[in-house]
């Protein structure tokens, strides 16, 4: 008595095998294996990814935001009057010159100085809180900022690709994905931006000798106000200017992704080489990325 056997199945055309393309920035760049070790070669697609752009964008801007709170409050103090009064006056006391008639590299050296000095007497004076004067206005404004950018990039990326590329990245991508999320961030953001100036100006006034009082209780009032008597366009004042920013942020993604195929290439080379990586290979690969994109920022 012979027992029917199953019949086989054919082999699936080769062209199912292949992993579909997808975006450095929302897949994965190796195909997912199901638990019985076959290739998935269909997936839907990343929509859910595609919202880790926005949670990294805003968590990375409100890190960031955090970090460098002492260095954006000592910025504003440099600028204002009475600190350059202040170092003025310290000079003259010390017999040093104005750094304009000083040498490029004194003047330079001088200038870093009273940075530190600044950046250590205001927390002597006023406490360590007063480094962080002005945080909460900023991660209003940054957060949201950052989140938006980022979503609008990564997704942008990835649609222009599809669409336009054959699913492919370029440097053309790069700027179209990078030029269409400033203009996103630009619109979005420039009401939140255009009521913490007026509130930063309000208050310089009431505080001013003129000793005018305060036209906006707080930054909901402002809203109201600005409603009231010049419409929704005059949360958009000064929108065209603020495009003019998009060159920056457009420059410093396209010089972010090619450092990072670079590094990408520089990776791959290694691992063909077959050789063990140096203690310069592994300080590259652990802050290649953080360098990248702190000399695009630099450079744009």
């Amino acid at each position: 008595m012979t027992v029917a056997q199953e019949p086989r199945q054919l082999p699936r055309p080769s062209t199912l095998q292949s992993p579909l393309s997808q975006s450095r920035e929302t897949g994965d760049a190796l195909p997912e294996k199901r638990p019985d070790g076959t290739t998935v070669t269909s997936k839907p697609a990343p929509v859910a990814k595609s919202w880790a752009h926005f949670v990294a964008g805003g968590l990375g801007g409100m890190t960031s935001t955090l970090l460098t709170s002492p260095l954006d409050v000592l910025k504003t103090r440099l600028q204002s009057t009475f600190y350059q009064d202040y170092l003025a006056a310290s000079r003259a006391a010390r017999g040093i010159p104005a750094p304009d008639t000083l040498p490029f590299a004194r003047a330079a050296l001088l200038h870093i100085r009273e940075t530190f000095q600044i950046l250590v007497a205001v927390p002597r004076a006023e406490g360590w809180r007063a480094l962080f004067k002005g945080l909460g206005p900023n991660l209003v404004g940054v957060v949201p900022a950052r989140a938006i950018n980022f979503y609008a990039y990564g997704n942008g990326k990835r649609l222009y690709a599809h669409y336009l590329n054959n699913g492919r990245e370029s440097a053309s991508i790069h700027l179209l994905s990078a030029a269409t999320a400033g203009i996103i961030t630009g619109t979005a953001t420039n009401p939140i931006w255009l009521v913490k100036t007026r509130l930063q100006l309000d208050k310089s006034r009431s505080e001013g000798p003129e000793g005018q009082g305060r036209q906006y209780r707080n930054a909901l009032d402002c809203v109201r106000q600005t409603l009231r008597t010049e419409g929704i366009r005059g949360l958009y004042r000064g929108l065209s200017a603020s495009y003019l920013g998009v060159t920056e942020s457009t420059l410093q993604w396209v010089l972010y992704e090619q450092m990072k195929l670079y590094l990408a290439t520089r990776e791959q080379r290694l691992l063909s080489s077959g050789r063990d990586p140096t203690t310069w290979d592994q300080t590259v690969a652990w802050t290649g990325k953080l360098g990248a994109a702190g000399s695009a920022k630099f450079v744009a």
